[in-house]
């Protein structure tokens, strides 16, 4: 058996550990730092063979203090004056800050990764517990010590969220947004390893704020308690515990800021603030457009947020769920598996455009007295796509007031409508639809058939055979709490267009008529005068 041949391959070379006096290995040291501060800094190499081994690590240690200090005043690191993350580019977080000095509820309804929770929610929370306001800040500010919560899902988000963007990581307390000379105390909190319960700061004007940490897992009553300056609340909370911190707000003026991306839906928190579950972006819901007193909401999408590029875009897109997209990018409340149409509105949504003569047309009724809803659309033959144009809207008012709306889209064009509506009302006895034909409607009852209803106008909105004009708010507003609830059963609530949609899909084709034509069939018979003192014929 043949020996085996040693390697003539060399050795590699045994680095030699430094002593603690020994200094042959700081340029090794230097040179091999991953900190590019710390690379730009160091001399250059005619530089660096005059300085001595001491006065080597003398800059060395001057450098890493200089990046310990920066470290810890991350705070003066958020929005600066110029550069390609400059603060004027972050305009709705700018919006999201000034609102603060009028309304004392503001929500921001955001896609991920835009920063709503560090760059906004805790950003404004570290300014008014240490009061160390930029030049630029417009918003609210307190002139004093303040007592705050800071509130999120779990105490294990508390923990890998709030507290590590806050303080800093475990060891290394005074890298987060707080800066380091401001924190007097930590205490710790019980359960999760390394968590905190309260954080004391010092404040510029004097005395010491209080930062307590919360979580939506220990229940409303854990929310029970003193008066608080300012509660935020990242990620969406229960209305139960919503209610509770407002309450613990209102004696004192406090303030409450919400920041998450409405993965429920039109949830009761969400249409807390969205009356009528109408989205409307930067919107103070004190105008008389938007009525519920102090509340404040911004909406910020991935085009928000100039620290995302294409590429990211782009990634994150294809990495979401069809029916979250909308949520996730745009900040778009969404009902994700348990909506009946779980299409996105992207893909349904055309700009509105004048409808053409010879396309047929119909309208669609559900009447009520705290609710009569209309929609109308019409079909371009050459495609087979229903374009829903037009929606009547309006609650308590008398069958004529609803009619002469209904006629002001066209009184040449016929409807259906719901055919509980042949049943007698329970005001007076009369048949509705009869009332309702009275006044000059032409009505015929439409097919009732729930199910198959919604069924058909799933396939058309999935296939693209049915598109809507982004002008119909109220439609729109219905469409994105239409759901089943946790026993599949259509929950009848808020949902009069959605009914009214259905029936144009399964019985409006019947009765649609092309305006051109319509109006022609329709036009009273024109009669030809003559004078007697004409030269026609019967003069002749």
């Amino acid at each position: 058996m043949a020996k085996s041949t040693p390697s003539t391959a060399p050795k590699p070379k045994r680095r030699r550990q430094p002593k603690p006096t020994d200094t042959s290995f700081v340029d090794e040291v230097v040179f091999l730092s991953d900190n590019p501060a710390v690379r730009n800094a160091l001399p250059t190499e005619e530089a660096k063979i005059e300085l001595s081994k001491e006065e080597k690590l003398q800059r060395l240690a001057l450098l890493q203090e200089q990046t310990n200090r920066r470290k810890r005043r991350k705070l003066w690191s958020y929005y600066p004056d110029t550069g390609p993350l400059r603060r004027e580019l972050y305009v709705k977080h700018m919006k999201f800050f000034a609102a603060g000095a009028k309304y004392r509820q503001r929500l921001m309804l955001a896609a991920n990764r835009i920063g709503k929770t560090e760059g906004v929610g805790l950003y404004e929370l570290v300014l008014h517990l240490t009061g160390l306001y930029p030049g630029w800040w417009v918003g609210r500010r307190f002139l004093r010590p303040i007592k705050a919560w800071a509130c999120a899902v779990s105490q294990q988000k508390v923990r890998e969220i709030l507290q590590d963007k806050i303080l800093g990581p475990v060891g290394h307390w005074g890298e987060g947004i707080l800066p380091h000379d401001t924190i007097v105390k930590v205490t710790a909190a019980g359960g999760v390893a390394d968590s905190v319960s309260i954080i004391y700061v010092a404040n510029k004007y004097g005395g010491v704020s209080q930062l307590e940490f919360k979580s939506y897992e220990q229940g409303r009553k854990a929310f029970e308690g003193t008066e608080q300056d300012v509660i935020l609340e990242d990620e969406e909370p229960p209305l139960s515990i919503h209610t509770e911190c407002l309450i613990r707000t209102m004696t004192n003026n406090g303030i409450l800021l919400l920041t998450f991306t409405p993965l429920q839906g039109m949830s009761e928190v969400v249409m807390d603030f969205l009356p009528g579950g109408r989205l409307k972006d930067d919107a103070g819901v004190d105008d008389p457009s938007a009525p519920n007193g102090s509340k404040y909401v911004v909406m910020a999408t991935w085009d928000d947020a100039p620290h995302l590029d294409d590429a990211t875009k782009a990634e994150l897109w294809e990495s979401i769920p069809p029916f979250q997209r909308d949520a996730r990018s745009k900040g778009i409340p969404q009902l994700g598996s348990g909506a009946i149409y779980p299409v996105l509105e992207s893909e349904i949504t055309v700009r509105d455009f004048a409808i053409p003569d010879h396309w047929p047309r119909a309208f669609s009724l559900d009447v009520g007295w705290n609710r009569t809803a209309a929609i109308w659309g019409a079909w371009d033959l050459e495609t087979g796509t229903l374009y829903l144009y037009s929606e009547y809207y309006r609650s308590q008012a008398e069958p004529i007031i609803h009619v002469q709306g209904i006629k002001s889209r066209g009184s040449w064009i016929h409807g259906v409508i719901d055919p509980a509506s042949r049943g007698r009302s329970q005001a007076d006895g009369t048949q509705l639809l009869s009332l309702y034909e009275d006044l000059g409607l032409v009505l015929q009852p439409a097919d009732n058939g729930v199910e198959s209803g919604i069924y058909k106008v799933w396939q058309g909105l999935s296939t693209g055979k049915i598109k809507v004009f982004s002008s119909l708010q109220n439609w729109f507003a219905e469409f994105r709490m239409y759901r089943r609830d946790e026993k599949g059963k259509v929950v009848k609530d808020f949902d009069h267009l959605m009914d009214t949609t259905r029936y144009l899909v399964t019985s409006g084709r019947e009765v649609a008529r092309a305006g051109l034509l319509a109006r022609k069939v329709d036009a009273p018979p024109q009669y030809v005068m003559f004078s007697s003192s004409s030269q026609g014929w019967m003069n002749g």
